[in-house]
């Protein structure tokens, strides 16, 4: 046998000993996921309840076909039979059809309409999707927040298994986790209202069998009651840009006493913020802090589209390395572009806190070869955010 041959052989093996594995086979989902509230496994027994009329539509009709081609073919002497324009055949073979569909759109009819009934919720969320991160707002509870991908950079720009030679190797939930998940109580209806601040993003969580678009300038609905406590993980189902990949969705579903106890601590997690927003206000930072926390900020908020270099992606994400704004431009100006936002960029005033603004414009400022010296407190942003 020729070395190519070899070759060859053997790499037949290797596929065959790798598909055929039960290490390979053990993490393949072949079917769709059954999810843990009751619509989602309606959805599930709607789909198993199509496949099997589906399998026994193409039994019968192949089998049918093959028995009549090996049993019935010329050679055998089988002549075929003339019905043409028989009323009955036509009857019978439109008959079947309605028959089949009407046993499929029933059930596919109920469903549907459980998914639509957003009646008597418990609780209402409001999420919008910005590019590229979600925001949540609870009504009647005086909380909202956003929820950005926590992966680090090193993972998702890694390149054959190592990013810069440092070997930064993607996590459990690579691409799939973010800083703060949406909480939710089990057992509880939860109304989702679902809109957009940009482009068409789209709410999907496989597991609550919701996937709902969001579409700026519109309200879409979705609800879910989760029986099952755990994290569920999705993401945005619409090419929304250049980080749609990196547009995670994680649901935190607890207990309905432990929901209680995380919105306690939620509204004391705010009042603490605005009391420190209060103190900074009448104290100020050293210019090392300053570009310390701007650092971290700009990297977490800024760096994907003006990049950790500061030279933009140009025309759609100037560079602000000698950049005007950054530079040559009125402060009050810089301030008022992270607080308010422009064209593609979002606005930043409700998603960082008036000292992370100060921080992020100090060291955009000083950055880069920048260097213009100027120092923002906190007390310049909120003076900027008034006028």
């Amino acid at each position: 046998m020729s070395r190519g041959n070899q070759n060859w052989l053997a790499g037949a093996w290797l596929f065959l000993g790798t598909i055929f594995s039960s290490s390979a086979w053990a993490d393949t989902q072949l079917n769709l996921t059954e999810g843990v509230t009751a619509v989602s496994r309606e959805v599930y027994e709607l789909h198993m309840l199509v496949l099997y009329i589906c399998t026994a539509i193409g039994v019968i009709v192949f089998g049918a076909m093959f028995w009549s081609m090996i049993f019935h073919r010329k050679s055998k002497g089988a002549k075929a039979a003339d019905f043409h324009e028989s009323t009955k055949v036509e009857i019978l073979w439109t008959a079947i059809p309605i028959v089949i569909l009407i046993a499929m759109a029933v059930p596919a009819t109920s469903t549907l309409i459980d998914m639509e009934n957003n009646d008597d919720s418990d609780v209402t969320i409001q999420i919008t999707g910005s590019q590229w991160k979600w925001h949540y707002k609870y009504f009647d509870e005086n909380i909202e927040y956003y929820s950005v991908l926590s992966t680090p950079r090193e993972q998702y720009e890694n390149q054959n298994g190592s990013f810069n030679g440092n070997g930064a190797h993607k996590g459990k939930n690579y691409l799939l986790e973010v800083d703060k998940p949406l909480v939710i109580p089990a057992n509880k209806k939860v109304r989702f209202l679902i809109t957009s601040d940009d482009v068409i993003h789209s709410w999907w969580v496989p597991a609550f069998a919701v996937k709902q678009d969001a579409n700026p300038g519109f309200i879409n609905e979705a609800w879910t009651n989760v029986d099952k406590l755990g994290i569920y993980r999705g993401q945005c189902a619409e090419l929304c840009g250049k980080d749609h990949g990196f547009m995670p969705i994680v649901v935190e579903v607890k207990s309905p006493e432990d929901y209680d106890s995380w919105l306690n601590e939620q509204h004391q997690l705010t009042a603490q913020a605005a009391d420190a927003e209060q103190a900074a206000l009448s104290s100020s930072m050293s210019k090392e802090e300053l570009m310390q926390l701007g650092e971290a900020i700009y990297m977490a908020h800024c760096a994907a589209c003006h990049q950790p270099t500061g030279l933009g992606l140009p025309p759609t994400f100037p560079a602000l390395k000698g950049s005007a704004v950054a530079t040559q431009g009125i402060i009050a100006d810089h301030i008022s572009l992270v607080l308010n936002g422009k064209g593609m960029m979002p606005p930043f005033g409700k998603q960082l806190s008036l000292s992370e603004i100060a921080a992020v414009v100090t060291y955009e400022r000083n950055s880069w070869g920048n260097d213009t010296g100027d120092i923002v407190q906190t007390s310049d942003v909120k003076a900027a955010s008034e006028e």
